[in-house]
């Protein structure tokens, strides 16, 4: 027989599977998996489906039956406690009989916070709180971070070769680094509400900055494709963009231009980049960001301290000297430096992946 503790890492680890397989789907809602155990079985299983369906407790309760009178209930985000577009899954957890309810992390949005632990326990229901809780928080960074009354989470992602370039001096990057690496972007963008660029990147490269491929997707259009976010300060967007070729899918900040309302893209005033991270958290309930761009607009997030994390590939060759690099940060002191810590390596392909979150400065 496990001991408690690691029968609930166990039983958790599975309702993080569930809400694994619905990350890619569930935007602006977050991905949560839970599992109803009893016997140590489990008797239910399921993850939050697209907005407007049930949640993940749904699903599990449904399957479950009659047999989760006097269940466990395994659940990777606070169960909701109040009416929205679905009622609240603490009451259905309540109705069906469940004895213990584990949670991996509470819900910070102000509807929630704390209310549906209360709920059930309210009911004589036993909960705990904090069962792989590091896990959980990952699968919705942008969310939890905004209903804490943050701003969405920022990841920049930058490929550079190994003396940190870019592109070659004509603005030429194709390839720098290999398929695989390539193909991990996808992934990336797939879990981000918003990809943002600038105007620059888009005139060199043509980009689409869209989900063409995943691997772990068996059909792509059951993502959720991200918002694409042109910086275009002085309205020069071509309208042969690749990039328009879904306009319904795209949002330019920049002068009013009525050929592109025409085409249904939505269009914002040009402000400055932590107030429009600030709109597209409240205005368009875009929580997760990754910042794909040149050194200059890249410098500017990392500058104004809106970075969460940086999604750094390493290619293992040299462009030289003339080549563009990575930042146009100057410093003068090695006081100045930007500093991270690792949390992530792995190698793909000839390359490596690096991801860091920046160390805080301390006074």
């Amino acid at each position: 027989m496990m001991a408690e503790v690691d029968r609930d890492h166990h039983w958790m680890s599975q309702a993080l599977l569930q809400a694994k397989s619905a990350q890619f789907r569930t935007r602006p809602n977050p991905a949560v998996g839970c599992v109803i155990v009893k016997d140590e079985q489990i008797i239910g299983r399921g993850a939050t489906a697209q907005v407007g369906g049930p949640h993940a407790e749904v699903f599990a309760l449904r399957e479950a039956g009659e047999k989760a009178r006097g269940a466990t209930a395994y659940v990777t985000l606070e169960p909701c406690a109040h009416y929205g577009r679905t009622p609240p899954c603490a009451e259905a957890l309540i109705h069906a009989g469940l004895s213990r309810v584990v949670i991996a992390t509470l819900d910070p949005n102000p509807l929630v916070a704390g209310k549906g632990q209360t709920m059930l326990n309210q009911a004589g229901i036993i909960t705990q709180v904090g069962v792989l809780e590091e896990q959980a928080q990952e699968l919705n960074r942008g969310f939890l971070k905004v209903m804490a009354g943050g701003l969405p989470y920022v990841r920049l992602k930058i490929a550079a070769s190994l003396d940190g370039r870019t592109a070659m001096a004509s603005g030429e990057s194709k390839w720098i680094t290999g398929a695989d690496a390539r193909l991990d972007v996808h992934y990336w963008r797939a879990r981000s509400a918003a990809i943002v660029t600038g105007i620059e990147t888009v005139l060199a490269d043509d980009c689409q900055l869209n989900v063409r491929s995943l691997p772990a997707v068996d059909d792509i259009q059951e993502i959720v494709q991200p918002k694409r976010v042109v910086l275009d300060r002085q309205g020069r967007l071509p309208l042969t963009a690749k990039i328009l070729q879904q306009p319904e899918m795209l949002m330019v900040m920049g002068p009013f231009r009525k050929e592109l309302a025409d085409l249904g893209v939505v269009q914002l005033a040009v402000q400055p980049l932590d107030t429009l991270l600030k709109t597209m958290a409240h205005t368009y309930h875009l929580y997760d960001v990754m910042v794909e761009a040149g050194a200059t607009l890249s410098t500017a997030f990392l500058q104004q301290g809106l970075v969460d994390e940086l999604i750094s590939y390493i290619a293992p060759t040299l462009l030289g000297r003339t080549a563009r690099t990575m930042f146009h940060a100057e410093f003068e002191s090695m006081a100045e430096q930007r500093r991270f810590q690792l949390i992530d390596l792995a190698q793909l392909g000839q390359d490596i992946r690096l991801r860091l979150v920046p160390i805080q400065e301390t006074v």
